[in-house]
């Protein structure tokens, strides 16, 4: 881990969310003008305020903050993002192992990962680190690159690409349990050019051309015009830039889109799920260049299922009992695509 991080590791101590917010935002008002983004710092710190807002107003912030402020306060130097996200061994704590996990259970559900916090493995919903297998070896290296993570999660994603030497690293999520899954990371890399916007892309700026990366994974379908969404992105990224997009996809050419008439796999809010042709061709409207899929993979039950740490409904109950090929409402189950896209 970089020396200059491991020493403010030590500025944990007395963790308090608010403090931890300000810190947050501050880090942001200087990395923004330091990577070319002076001119849309306004826009995003008011962004950035917006959100807290609504974290603070959460009902069940309470809990969470229980959770995230009761975790150990030490200094941490053993620090792994390159081949899985964790933070330091049961030795590196003050607290039992039992007693972590409590703290961590208190953010429960956990829904992208996994983590391991003070020896504790955090086995959550989403094996996020299969998905991020499955592209790695396909993208653009990122070693240098300023990102953009669009749907960014609890971050897990966004703590791999750190490890991948990218310079920054900023992610947008508009849910509040999301910020805090976040803080329990950063808040043992306080100074890592690594941070999460609470908002989402609709609140970004036009045509930034700021990112050298844009990865949009598992939010296309929720978008209700998702060839808007493909423009938003073109906006975003730099000439030369690659769009990571990952999504749902079905069976068919160029002229299949299965819009459900209600909800798909117990989502309400699925929209247009497209084959990998029509994908293509909306990538091609939306101004792309050199678009390939580079990845086709049905969802499992082992990939996406209920643990310990997320203890609602999973894909498991999103299928047809008797037929595990289709959704509990009849269409084809889960299938997602890896398309890669540039700008020219």
């Amino acid at each position: 881990m970089n020396a200059e991080i491991a020493k403010d590791s030590e500025k944990t101590k007395g963790f308090e969310l608010k403090t931890y917010q300000r810190a947050a935002a501050q880090q942001l008002s200087t990395l923004l003008p330091t990577y070319g983004m002076e001119q849309y710092q306004g826009q995003l710190m008011d962004a950035f305020a917006v959100g807290w807002q609504k974290i603070f107003k959460h009902g069940d912030l309470p809990r969470w903050q229980a959770g995230l402020e009761a975790l150990p306060d030490v200094f941490v130097d053993d620090v792994a993002c390159e081949h899985e996200v964790r933070i330091a061994d049961a030795k590196a704590s003050n607290m039992s192992s039992q007693a972590v996990e409590q703290a961590l259970k208190a953010m429960h559900p956990w829904r992208k990962g996994p983590f391991e916090v003070f020896g504790v493995h955090i086995d959550t919903e989403w094996r996020s680190d299969w998905k991020w297998q499955r592209l790695q070896q396909h993208i653009q290296p990122l070693k240098g690159r300023i990102v953009l993570d669009i749907g960014c999660g609890s971050g897990y994603h966004m703590w791999r690409m750190w490890g991948q030497k990218a310079d920054l690293v900023l992610g947008i999520d508009p849910t509040p349990l999301f910020s805090l899954h976040f803080a329990t990371i950063k808040r043992y890399l306080p100074t890592a050019p690594v941070c999460l916007l609470p908002t989402g892309i609709d609140e970004m700026p036009e045509n930034m051309a700021s990112f050298d990366t844009v990865f949009s994974m598992g939010i296309l379908y929720h978008r209700r015009e998702p060839l808007e969404h493909l423009f938003k992105i073109k906006g975003l990224l730099q000439k030369g830039g690659e769009l990571v997009l990952e999504t749902l996809v079905v069976d068919g050419d160029e002229h299949t889109c299965l819009m459900p008439s209600g909800r798909y796999a117990k989502m309400r809010n699925v929209w247009f799920i497209p084959s990998v042709k029509m994908l293509t061709i909306w990538l091609q409207r939306a101004g792309f260049s050199n678009i390939r899929c580079v990845d086709v993979c049905s969802t499992s039950i082992e990939e996406q299922r209920p643990t310990d740490w997320m203890q609602f409904e999973s894909l498991p109950h999103f299928l047809d009992p008797d037929d595990a090929s289709k959704t509990i409402e009849g269409y084809a189950a889960p299938k997602r695509a890896v398309m890669l896209a540039n700008v020219s």
